[in-house]
């Protein structure tokens, strides 16, 4: 795939890029809505990625193109940042020039082709984010750790893109390894690599994640009120999946319907990440599994992010013995995944039936393994 960037950018700007780099998508295993409650994520890298071919121009100027419009960006990014996808990129050079990893002069062409779908929540934008900062970054002869990397790429998107981040994303983009699972926890960003090598399958129901009701919005926003009353019992408190375990009925005396449910949910699933972590290391797919169902069902009912075509997937695939499915994503539409052993087929049959049944069309199923994170990419 990195040929289609280098092509894009000869094309677009008559010239070879200087370098490249491409980031992975992802999708989270388990660990739904603690991010940014400060709990732990279990997230993997998937092959789908993001490739960015870059070069130099004038100083002080981005010019950049995307095989999403085909249109070409020109901004001066220190003076205002483009409308979209550019603003990201935009983002990338002023968190590069903020850590004096800028290629000389600041101007940069960056051309960017991608195959991370938009609206699926698989890390469209942490992938273009990281794999911009790495090009960017080789293009200057910077030597950024892949923790720099994520990084730069958070503030890109929280600070100037205007988007919404938790680091997990960026993180996992920047840091993974082939054949493991990263076990992140947001609040200290400990992270430790985890084999996985099962079999898992991405199931794309087709509808956006989080369409624009505001549902993850006004979940946070859920969330940080819980925080406020539970600091009444336990002052110290900062982060809501800090709450401990053992004090769930005394959580649940303190809070009202929603917040009690919305609470109840990040604790229940800081556990379940933690353990999921543990049983991954021990390679017990099947408890691993259980704990997935465990994770959609308090999706779906306590946390009401769920949708009715994630649940088809969720419930045909438990029907036809799938080891564990859960929504994957922030939800309200989007993907779930699909942890299969043996009896693979029956379970995609099972999955596109119930779907063709229910909705008239097939979701798109794909075979998907823990793949690598960010890497420079040759441009010759």
């Amino acid at each position: 795939m990195p040929h289609a960037a280098i092509a894009l950018f000869r094309e677009t700007f008559g010239a070879a890029p200087r370098a490249a780099a491409s980031a992975p998508g992802r999708v989270n295993l388990i660990g739904e809505h603690t991010a940014y409650n400060g709990g732990p994520v279990l997230p993997i890298a998937i092959a789908t990625r993001t490739i960015a071919a870059v070069g130099p121009t004038e100083a002080g100027l981005l010019e950049a193109v995307s095989n999403s419009d085909g249109q070409v960006v020109r901004v001066r990014w220190q003076d205002q940042l483009p409308a979209g996808w550019g603003a990201y990129v935009g983002g990338v050079l002023r968190e590069l020039w903020a850590a004096d990893a800028l290629p000389a002069g600041g101007g940069a062409r960056v051309a960017v082709t991608s195959d991370v779908p938009p609206h699926a929540d698989l890390g469209w934008s942490a992938a273009l984010t990281v794999a911009a900062a790495k090009a960017l970054s080789e293009l200057a002869g910077a030597k950024l750790s892949g923790r720099q990397i994520a990084g730069v790429a958070f503030r890109a998107a929280q600070d100037h893109a205007g988007g919404r981040a938790s680091l997990m994303d960026q993180t996992v983009a920047a840091l993974a390894k082939p054949g493991h699972a990263l076990l992140l926890e947001c609040a200290s960003l400990e992270a430790r690599q985890i084999p996985f090598r099962a079999r898992l399958l991405l199931v794309d129901t087709g509808t956006r994640s989080d369409p624009d009701t505001g549902g993850l919005e006004l979940r946070r926003a859920e969330c940080a009120a819980a925080v406020e009353r539970l600091k009444v019992d336990l002052p110290e408190l900062v982060w809501l999946a800090s709450w401990p375990a053992q004090w769930l009925a005394r959580l649940k005396r303190a809070l009202k319907e929603p917040l009690r449910s919305r609470a109840v949910h990040v604790v229940g699933e800081t556990a379940r990440t933690r353990f999921g972590g543990q049983l991954l290391a021990q390679e017990k797919l099947k408890q691993f599994g259980t704990l997935l169902y465990e994770s959609h069902e308090s999706c779906r009912r306590l946390f009401e992010c769920s949708a009715p075509e994630l649940d088809t997937v969720v419930h045909a695939a438990k029907r036809a013995g799938a080891l564990g499915a859960r929504l994957t994503g922030n939800g309200w539409g989007g993907a779930a995944i699909v942890l299969v052993g043996k009896g693979e087929k029956k379970v995609v049959d099972a999955i596109t039936r119930a779907f063709v049944r229910t909705y008239g069309r097939e979701p798109v199923i794909s075979g998907i393994k823990a793949a690598a994170g960010a890497r420079a990419e040759r441009v010759s």
